[in-house]
């Protein structure tokens, strides 16, 4: 079996749903900073802990890992083209924002979140931008 070509598989099923999950969490938190009954809030706090717990982390965790054993497979000397740089930057980058939505996850299960609906809708932006950066650079890998 080819298991550069596993590794590959299972990376993009990870990023996939780890990207479903980085598009659609603040999505909800655009919803939930408008909802004003408490029924409703309850309903996604319940949908939002699911969502980062049980989908987003574990996507984030094995996309890093078959990364990795992605780069292993082809050689850590990849890390001197630029592409590569630029993509690694832009995961990190992914990966920040990942972790700062757990953050406000943590806001809005104790009824602190201090962001508009607005602000989220923005927000929400990074991850489609880094996406389009990031699949650019894999597929073209133009510099």
């Amino acid at each position: 079996m080819n298991l550069y070509l596993l590794f590959k598989s299972l990376h993009l099923i990870a990023v996939i749903s780890w990207m479903a999950g980085l598009l659609y969490l603040p999505r909800i938190f655009v919803y939930h900073s408008e909802a004003e009954h408490d029924s409703q809030k309850k309903i996604f706090k319940v949908m939002e802990r699911k969502l980062y717990n049980y989908i987003m982390m574990p996507a984030m965790l094995l996309s890093w890992l078959f990364g990795i054993l992605l780069i292993h497979s082809i050689g850590f000397a990849v890390f001197s083209e630029l592409w590569m740089q630029i993509k690694t930057i832009a995961v990190l980058v992914l990966t920040y924002y990942h972790f700062s939505l757990g953050k406000y996850l943590s806001d809005f299960a104790i009824d602190q979140n201090q962001k508009s609906a607005k602000f989220f809708r923005i927000y929400n932006e990074i991850p489609t931008i880094l996406l389009i950066v990031v699949i650019f650079l894999v597929i073209f890998k133009p510099i």
